[in-house]
């Protein structure tokens, strides 16, 4: 779930899908062809920093806009047509990219306030190595269900997670591949999520009936993850309990450690579970962590600088780096405040360009009618609807997107082969909410990297829930495994 929206301000009924009948198949995979080509160089051939400096991506994605741009005015789209829709897309992504810095200054406080090294503290001595991954995975799911949201779980024991796995000597894109897995299987199941909604409404059944029908796939697919990385687990050489010991005492040495540190991770989670705004919530624990740095922290405010008060604010807006006695802990203790989070921004603005431009010259639409025509068969159906939802995560930049696009244009096909509601609401989860954080430009993808302080490149591969689910679903269809039809009154 993105946290940027509920239902009535996603306003289901009145999304429009922009269609161009000037505008051809070929016409229309221009720009993502091109755009591809220039993402592809970049990564194989350029090694990613000689473009544009560190914004490589982001300047790419602008070059694909105006590709698309140029598509748009040969088919005579105006450029109003083509900003409003870019403004429209900057619109639904505001209150993300102020959660983006709140959770940047979040890390930053927490850092200074001793909450993150009390969770490391004290998450060392109850996760082993033998079994942090699998409950990571477990951790991560329940923080979901409850909360309704990925995105609150990835910024509150997710962050706890990479660093307590990271103490361990545990790669970090394995940590953040088993808590993004943990995070995206509770985001599906839980009735609090905005996509676990959206989807029945899109496709035309309830919630409840949505959630029962998509345990089919997503259970299967959690138990094999699961097992996947309790295999992991048992085979990666990390440094084991014997220096958790030195661990923990540079950490005493260094913070003041108390459970009562805890009380602000808890009031943030109390806050979400009681449906306040993710703003508020997350605002309220940058302001609680920052009061909590001068009761307990008092000697490490005072290391980092003159100012007390400075060295909070400067948590908030830029770079803090505590220095420990041990090497991998000062590593560890470091954070970007805001300021760290700007790479992130930028890149799903850029992204908010070439996705809104797309739409606007009715490319989005082209090619998601282009799929449905070629399903001739009900499993061609099933994978045509999985193609578009991962072509849109990747087009679009945004998971809603590739919801409601595919939801209203495959409705009526799934009716027309006698296919529950059910069937849709459930491939539109399976393969366009839970892929979206594999697209490193992607809201999704950009957030979860950008807080996890992990790239997309490096827990990819380790994102099993994510990237099984597609295959989860199209087996049950080429099966004909739990395929529901339309009762007849």
């Amino acid at each position: 779930m993105q946290d940027q929206k509920n239902l009535s301000e996603i306003d289901i009924e009145n999304q429009k899908i922009i269609d161009n009948k000037e505008l051809n198949l070929l016409e229309s995979l221009i720009p993502v062809v091109i755009l591809m080509g220039l993402l592809a160089y970049n990564i194989f051939f350029v090694e990613g920093q000689e473009w544009f400096g560190a914004y490589t991506n982001q300047y790419t994605l602008l070059l694909g806009g105006v590709v698309a741009g140029a598509v748009g005015f040969f088919n005579k789209v105006s450029l109003k047509t083509m900003i409003a829709e870019v403004w429209e897309n900057w619109k639904s992504v505001f209150v993300p990219i102020m959660i983006l810095f709140l959770v940047g200054a979040l890390a930053g406080t927490w850092l200074v306030s001793g909450i993150i090294p009390a969770m490391v503290y004290y998450g060392l001595q109850v996760l082993s190595p033998e079994i942090f991954l699998p409950a990571s995975v477990i951790i991560a799911a329940i923080i979901s269900i409850a909360t309704g949201s990925s995105w609150t779980t990835s910024a509150t024991v997710g962050i706890a997670l990479v660093g307590i796995g990271s103490a361990l000597g545990i790669p970090t894109g394995m940590i953040a591949g088993a808590v993004i897995s943990g995070a995206y299987f509770g985001d599906k199941m839980s009735p609090l999520s905005d996509t676990t909604n959206l989807a029945p409404a899109m496709a035309g059944t309830d919630l409840f009936t949505h959630i029962k029908y998509m345990a089919f796939t997503t259970v299967p697919t959690i138990l094999v993850t699961l097992i996947v990385f309790a295999i992991l687990s048992g085979t990666i050489d990390t440094t084991g309990s014997a220096d958790v010991s030195s661990l923990l005492v540079s950490i005493d040495n260094t913070f003041n450690i108390t459970p009562w540190l805890f009380v602000v991770p808890l009031v943030v989670i109390a806050m979400i579970l009681k449906k306040t705004k993710p703003l508020i919530a997350l605002g309220v624990g940058v302001v609680l962590a920052g009061v909590f740095a001068f009761i307990f922290q008092s000697d490490v405010l005072a290391s980092l600088s003159d100012s007390k008060i400075g060295t909070v604010i400067n948590s908030v807006l830029t770079d803090t780096q505590i220095q420990t006695d041990n090497e991998k802990l000062t590593e560890l203790f470091a954070s970007g405040g805001m300021n760290g989070m700007l790479w992130t921004i930028f890149l799903i603005i850029c992204a908010m360009v070439f996705g809104g431009v797309m739409d606007a010259i009715g490319a989005l639409a082209k090619i998601t009618k282009s799929l449905l025509a070629v399903a001739t068969s009900i499993f061609g159906l099933f994978a045509s609807t999985v193609i578009s939802c991962l072509g849109l995560n990747v087009i679009a930049s945004d998971q809603y997107l590739a919801l409601v696009i595919p939801g209203k244009m495959f409705k009526k096909a799934y009716e027309d082969r006698g296919l529950a509601p059910e069937n849709l609401s459930r491939t539109l989860e399976d393969s366009g909410t839970v892929t979206s954080v594999l697209i490193p430009w992607n809201t999704c993808g950009a957030y979860q990297s950008g807080v996890l302080g992990v790239s997309v490149a490096d827990y990819f591969i380790y994102a099993i829930f994510n990237y099984l689910s597609p295959f989860t679903t199209l087996l049950f269809a080429a099966l004909n495994i739990k395929i529901r039809q339309l009762v007849k009154k």
